[in-house]
C-alpha cells in the first residue's frame, strides 16, 4: 500500500495548475490556499472531472485514469448536491447500484452506512427535507458506499451553521480517521484543518509553496497567506485563476 501519488498538470485560459504531491496510505491532506489558488481544480483534475495536459494519478501503484464514474472516487462537496427525487437511503445506494449490485444489496449497504453515521432515521426522508449537517453526513455515506480507494472533500462543512458544525465536524474527522484510503480535504478554515488533516499543502498562484503539519506551518509560515491561516485569521486575496 503506497498510497496516493499525484502529477497534476492543467492549463486554462487565465490559469494553470502544475503541483506533485504524494499521500501515504491512510493518510489524510488538507489542501489550503487563496481563493483562485487551483484547490478546487486539483480535487476536480484527482476525480478525473478536468482532463490532464500533463501528469498522472495513481493508487497503490495502480493508475486512476478510468472514467471518472469508474474511479472508486468518494467525492463530498460544499453542497452535498444529493438527488432530490430520491429518499435519502436510494441516494446513498446510488453508487453501489452503479456498480453492478442489485438493489436489495445495494440498499441494505445503504442501510449499513446510514447506521454507521448515526442517521438510520432519515432513511426515508428526501433531501428538501433535511438540514445541512443532515444532508452532509447523508452525502459523505454516499461517499463511502462506494468503498473508494480515495476520498476527496471540497469544503464540506463551509455551508453549515455555526450551531451544526461542531458536531458534523466531530463525526466528518472520526470517520476519516476510520476510512482506510487516502483522504484528501479542501478546506478554508483554520479548525477544519486542524481536526481533519494530518498534514497541509499549501497553493499560491496553481503552484505548491508549502507543505508540513499545521504545528510547522505555524512556525514559519512562508507566505503572508500561511501566516494569516494559521494565525486564525480569514485571509481574503483577490482571486488569480480558477478556485
Amino acid at each position: 500500500m503506497t498510497g496516493l501519488t499525484a502529477t497534476l498538470r492543467v492549463r486554462r485560459e487565465e490559469f494553470a495548475l502544475d503541483v506533485e504531491f504524494s499521500v501515504p496510505a491512510g493518510g489524510v491532506l488538507g489542501v489550503i490556499g487563496p481563493n483562485g489558488a487551483g484547490k478546487s481544480t486539483l480535487l476536480l483534475a484527482i476525480a478525473g472531472a478536468i482532463e490532464l495536459e500533463g501528469g498522472a494519478v495513481s493508487i497503490d501503484g495502480v493508475a486512476l485514469d478510468a472514467e471518472p464514474e469508474r474511479r472508486g472516487v468518494g467525492v463530498v462537496f460544499q453542497d452535498a448536491l444529493l438527488f432530490p427525487h430520491l429518499t435519502v437511503l436510494d441516494n446513498v445506494a446510488f453508487g453501489p447500484r452503479e456498480r453492478g449490485q442489485t438493489r436489495p444489496a445495494a440498499r441494505s449497504l445503504a442501510r449499513s452506512w446510514l447506521d454507521r453515521l448515526g442517521i438510520a432515521p432519515l432513511a426515508h426522508r428526501r433531501p428538501g427535507g433535511l438540514s445541512g449537517g443532515e444532508a452532509q453526513r447523508v452525502a459523505l455515506a454516499r461517499a463511502l458506499a462506494v468503498a473508494p480507494s480515495l476520498l476527496l472533500l471540497d469544503e464540506p462543512l463551509a455551508a453549515l451553521d455555526v450551531e451544526v458544525r461542531d458536531a458534523v465536524r466531530a463525526d466528518l474527522a472520526a470517520h476519516v480517521r476510520a476510512f482506510g484510503g487516502v483522504t484528501v480535504v479542501v478546506a478554508h478554515d483554520r479548525e477544519d484543518v486542524a481536526a481533519l488533516a494530518e498534514q497541509v499543502l499549501v497553493i499560491e498562484g496553481g503552484r505548491v509553496v508549502q507543505r508540513g503539519t499545521l504545528a510547522e506551518l505555524t512556525a514559519d509560515p512562508a507566505t503572508e497567506f500561511v501566516r494569516r491561516f494559521t494565525a486564525g485569521t480569514s485571509p481574503s486575496f483577490p482571486p488569480s485563476g480558477s478556485a
